[in-house]
């Protein structure tokens, strides 16, 4: 016999999205199998439930949606309109649940799960390639996301769930963020071939003073770094040319639009000579960073393990 519609539902029309969610989706699966079924006692012996348990559910469905989705004749039963209206999106519900399921334990297998990794721009064309290729010499199949980006970003997106890992400078000190520091990396002024100071092969950063300079924008750590050495050595750089990458500024100070402070670059560039600072000590640290308290899967634990085992020995001599 066909239940009557219910003029007290459990759930309003207003009643949050929150809520609603809330109370059905531990019913969707049950639905769906006495509905693909078509007969409660056929349903819960391939779904390994009480019987009892399953009609239960399903009335306390219905109830809680204010609509008849079953007619009812003894244990057999057949869809109402507004079942197979329910059926429709409960089945493409739960196969995107299924779905999710299976990237999710893909991505947290030993072998050939995922690590979203994030690194500087200036590591990009040789330190990570080269990190990469050796952690994957024992982990052939462990695969990578990777996200180039300034430090800050990274440090967001660390916080956002975005990213596993980001190699970074200069190292994070924050609360929610566990932090090491891996390697140190020494920075050169960088002058246009034919500029006044090319001959030389050293020099104290104060003499570099009255110079225009070309630099990273604000927000990364190098154009931090870069300014705080300015600093030490007792004046405020006079920036012509931000920009965002390191190659970049290169390429402009080769132009004769200004010099830089840059770390050493994979592939030596005609048209810049590339000075060695003596004062201050011009480097930056690099170092890994996570969030604290985030629970690893294996293979960002391996990985993990790996760059922390390169301590010293990260960067490509």
């Amino acid at each position: 016999m066909m239940h009557q519609q219910r003029s007290e539902p459990h759930l309003s029309p207003s009643s949050d999205t929150e809520d609603i969610v809330a109370i059905l989706a531990p019913r969707l699966a049950y639905f769906a199998g006495v509905a693909r079924t078509e007969h409660v006692t056929r349903a819960a012996q391939e779904m390994q439930v009480p019987q009892s348990t399953l009609s239960r559910a399903m009335v306390r469905l219905e109830h809680d949606l204010g609509v008849d989705l079953f007619a009812r004749r003894g244990r057999t039963v057949s869809l109402t309109p507004a079942g197979r209206t329910f059926l429709s999106s409960v089945e493409r519900a739960l196969a995107e649940i299924e779905r999710a399921a299976d990237e999710v334990r893909a991505d947290a297998d030993p072998a050939t799960g995922k690590v979203a990794f994030g690194f500087l721009h200036t590591m990009g064309s040789e330190t990570v390639p080269g990190l990469i290729r050796a952690f994957r010499a024992d982990h052939p199949r462990v695969r990578f996301s990777l996200v180039q980006n300034y430090g800050e970003a990274m440090i967001e997106r660390l916080r956002s769930g975005e990213l596993d890992l980001c190699l970074t400078s200069p190292v994070p000190d924050a609360p929610d963020l566990v932090a090491r520091r891996l390697d140190e990396q020494k920075l050169r002024l960088v002058v246009p071939a034919d500029h006044r100071l090319a001959s030389r092969r050293r020099i104290r950063l104060a003499e570099a003073a009255d110079e225009t300079f070309v630099t990273l924008e604000p927000g990364y750590g190098l154009r931090r770094i870069t300014d705080d050495l300015c600093q030490q050595a007792g004046f405020r750089p006079r920036v012509a040319f931000e920009g965002e990458e390191a190659e970049t500024l290169r390429g402009l100070v080769a132009a004769g639009l200004g010099v830089a402070l840059l770390p050493p670059p994979a592939v030596a560039r005609p048209g810049v000579v590339e000075l060695t600072v003596t004062a201050p000590r011009a480097a930056r640290e690099i170092g890994v960073a996570w969030l604290d308290g985030h629970p690893d899967t294996p293979p960002v634990a391996a990985f993990k393990r790996f760059l922390l085992s390169r301590r010293g020995n990260l960067l490509p001599n």
